[in-house]
C-alpha cells in the first residue's frame, strides 16, 4: 500500500482537505498523481503544532481531476478506514471553530 506524507502547517489547510461528509472522516491530498475509486492508501499525517505524525489507511472515495470547472486543486479525496489513533476525532477538535466559517474547501 502506497504511503503519502501530509504535513498541516495551520488549521484552514487542515479545514480545506477535511473531509466531514465521509462516515469516519477523511481527508483531499493534493496531487498530480492518477489513483483509481477505492484504491487503498496511507496517509502518514502531521498535524499543525504536532510533533509526531499519525498514520492512517483509507480508501480513494474522491477524485478532482486536472482542469475541474470550479478550479478546485487536482487530488483525491481518502477516506479513512483504519483510524487506530483517533486522526478523526483529533481533526474535528481543530477545526471545530472553521465548521460554520464561509471558508471554501477542496471538496464540497
Amino acid at each position: 500500500m502506497e504511503e503519502i506524507p501530509l504535513d498541516f502547517m495551520d488549521v484552514k489547510e487542515l479545514y480545506r482537505c477535511y473531509m466531514s461528509f465521509l462516515k469516519q472522516g477523511g481527508l483531499f491530498v493534493r496531487t498530480a498523481k492518477t489513483y483509481k475509486m477505492g484504491q487503498s492508501l496511507a496517509l502518514n499525517v502531521t498535524l499543525p503544532d504536532a510533533l509526531e505524525p499519525l498514520l492512517v489507511s483509507g480508501k480513494v472515495a474522491w477524485i478532482t481531476p486536472h482542469g475541474a470547472q470550479n478550479s478546485s486543486p487536482a487530488g483525491v479525496g481518502v477516506a479513512f478506514i483504519d483510524d487506530k489513533h483517533h486522526l478523526n476525532d483529533q481533526i474535528i477538535k481543530l477545526v471545530a471553530g472553521l465548521q460554520a466559517s464561509n471558508e471554501i474547501t477542496y471538496t464540497l
